[in-house]
């Protein structure tokens, strides 16, 4: 797939491994619970289940080289706990590297506050794409799936079509459960709303904005710097369109979560036609992250 790339891989984990497309990072934390050895115990299960889970199986019909695979951490934060019945939340992040360096670029970022499950210690968790099995692996499917369409397209034009596809696929299937996050009316961040958003033409610019910012942008930064700012620049502002429409859509709001840092990294010493550029762009685009943004125009 992408076997001209030659990139470095480091990568550190409590519970790390190499799987067909993903080098998966697994934590689960439980604040109120950790005084009891026991939950303890079935935290750590948990993490390696998961783990196995995301690793054990093959997501695409694609070869990946080691050096070519996803980072993909998964964070779960468990709020309660009655019997083998879970609630609380999972953060999904991950990352690829950039061509010709052995810097890696974010591409999604997202908390899901809505999560419940049941789980015991030493349970391997399933997954059908035909019917539900279990509601964890549900999720995790979904996320690895959203992971992958963003991936590949940072690499091709609309490449991820695929796996969103996938994606909204599991989304449908589960619109007839009870556990919550999977319903377009389970609040304005649910897994419904990112998926659909995702194949909406309406958001077609942030698909583009995919491929530009990294394929054309920061791929191309070894060879052409001055050329690879300018495209992701542009990349940017490219989203100014969605947001007349959209604004404040979930999907663009992910996006900046995953690029904020970035952004502020890459142009805070550039010359001050285009940090003001930038500046104007992200300020309007990702109000939220302001202080973030403010770096860009301190010399």
């Amino acid at each position: 797939m992408k076997q001209f790339l030659v990139y470095i891989f480091i990568f550190f984990g409590s519970f790390l491994t190499y799987s067909q497309e993903i080098l998966c990072d697994a934590s689960v934390i439980a604040p109120t619970l950790k005084s009891d050895p026991a939950n303890t115990e079935i935290m750590q299960s948990l993490e390696q289940s998961i783990v196995e889970f995301i690793g054990g199986q093959k997501w695409t019909d694609d070869t990946f080289l080691d050096e070519e695979k996803i980072d993909m951490i998964v964070l779960i934060t468990i709020n309660t706990k009655s019997g083998s019945t879970f609630s609380g939340s999972i953060q999904i992040s991950s990352s690829r590297p950039v061509y010709n360096s052995d810097y890696r670029t974010r591409l999604f970022n997202f908390n899901d506050e809505k999560l419940t499950f049941e789980y015991d210690r030493g349970q391997a968790l399933i997954f059908s794409m035909d019917r539900q099995q279990n509601n964890l692996s549900d999720v995790l499917a979904y996320y690895v799936y959203m992971v992958l369409g963003y991936d590949y397209d940072s690499f091709s034009l609309k490449g991820g079509t695929e796996f969103f596809n996938k994606a909204q696929q599991i989304v449908g299937r589960c619109q007839n459960v009870n556990s919550p996050g999977w319903k377009p009316t389970d609040g304005k961040k649910n897994r419904f709303t990112i998926v659909d958003n995702a194949l909406n033409n309406a958001f077609e610019n942030l698909r583009i904005c995919y491929y530009d910012y990294h394929r054309k942008g920061f791929d191309q930064l070894y060879a052409n710097s001055k050329q690879a700012v300018q495209v992701i620049a542009a990349s940017l502002k490219s989203l100014e369109e969605i947001h007349k429409t959209q604004p404040n859509s979930v999907n663009v709001q992910n996006f900046f979560a995953a690029k904020a840092d970035e952004v502020v990294s890459l142009f805070k010493d550039m010359d001050p036609q285009i940090k003001n550029q930038v500046y104007m762009t992200v300020s309007r685009l990702d109000p939220g992250n302001i202080s973030k943004y403010n770096k860009i125009k301190q010399q």
